[in-house]
């Protein structure tokens, strides 16, 4: 055989791998943990919406419990209905604001949206600690004041997969 047949014939096989390749329906798996996209996994169970966990997860909720804070939820998901299309003018004039470049307007107009809904947020929490013993609202307390830092800080600053630590710090 020639060398100049055993270049043709591998050519031909890698040639042939790759087409095979190319038509594998088997979709290829990617390294991010997908926290950030919605849907269902390959399990069928539903990310976290944001930030790839539940807000509940770690105070090992009991069934009454849960049943508990989601009539809570369902009791107050009119009022934020009615308050998002009350807040609709001033997120987008704070919209309008940040795309000017208009700093202040922004602040002011978001401070006035976290000033309406901030009364129902306070008391659905309250409520919903109410549900939980003891131990369990030391971590609900734990997890709001987190939460209220991440959104004093703008969501900037923060290393990917840890909670509460800036970067730089």
């Amino acid at each position: 055989m020639s060398v100049r047949t055993l270049a043709l014939g591998a050519l031909m096989l890698v040639g042939a791998a790759g087409v095979a390749a190319a038509q594998s329906t088997a979709t290829p798996t990617s390294p991010d943990s997908g926290a950030y996209r919605r849907g269902p996994r390959a399990g069928g169970e539903f990310r976290a919406r944001k930030g790839g966990r539940d807000f509940y997860a770690d105070l090992n909720l009991t069934a009454a419990q849960k049943a508990q804070i989601k009539t809570i939820r369902e009791k107050y998901k009119t009022q934020f209905q009615s308050l998002r299309t009350q807040q609709k003018p001033l997120m987008d004039a704070a919209r309008a604001a940040r795309q000017k470049g208009d700093t202040a307007a922004f602040r002011s107009n978001m401070q006035q949206v976290r000033a309406l809904s901030q009364p129902i947020q306070a008391q659905e929490s309250s409520e919903i600690r109410s549900v939980l013993t003891p131990e369990q609202q030391t971590k609900f307390d734990a997890r709001q004041k987190e939460m209220a830092n991440r959104r004093a800080m703008g969501g900037k600053g923060w290393k990917k997969g840890e909670k509460g630590v800036k970067k730089g710090a």
